[in-house]
């Protein structure tokens, strides 16, 4: 059995704005843009195994979870079985979903995102690569998105230290 946990976030023109470093006395400007334009990174992540599979879709809907579940389904151990625990986004819980006979979904609560570790992979991602960014278009949109989920996916280290939970971990 692999606990994986999935979610999704939305990236996009209308972006993040953080905090940044600045010359004492000084006010830094940061532009944020008005346009609406924006792409969804759908993340999955298995801490135990340091695993990861990512997906950039236009839209977060069924056939973007129907493109996902089969991207972590190709990615689970041959002959293990993925317990997904997901939020209870109405494209998760679907029945027009056909669901990998390898993958099992699970709820979490309503209103519990802090149970989900994929939230925190996303804080991360709009602190370091996705915030005070202009995109031009959609396909930078999804350019930078491709750059920052790779990168995180690469670190097998971050995966595991940033997403395990000591409730999920099976022995």
């Amino acid at each position: 059995m692999e606990v994986w946990f999935q979610d999704e976030a939305r990236v996009g023109q209308r972006g993040t704005v953080s905090r940044i470093w600045a010359q004492k006395g000084t006010r830094p400007r940061l532009v944020q843009q008005q346009q609406f334009t924006a792409a969804y990174i759908f993340g999955a992540i298995c801490p135990k195994n340091s695993k990861t599979a990512g997906l950039i879709m236009p839209k977060a809907n069924t056939e973007g979870m129907q493109q996902h579940l089969d991207i972590i389904s190709a990615t689970v151990t041959p002959s293990k079985h993925a317990l997904l625990t997901v939020d209870r986004a109405a494209w998760h819980l679907t029945t027009k979903l056909d669901m990998p006979t390898n993958i099992t979904i699970m709820p979490l609560p309503p209103y519990s995102p802090e149970l989900n570790p994929v939230e925190q992979i996303w804080q991360q991602l709009r602190r370091t690569d996705l915030s005070n960014r202009c995109f031009k278009n959609y396909d930078e949109i999804v350019s930078v998105c491709c750059q920052a989920w790779n990168a995180f996916a690469k670190c097998a280290e971050a995966v595991h230290s940033l997403c395990s939970r000591q409730w999920a971990l099976l022995k």
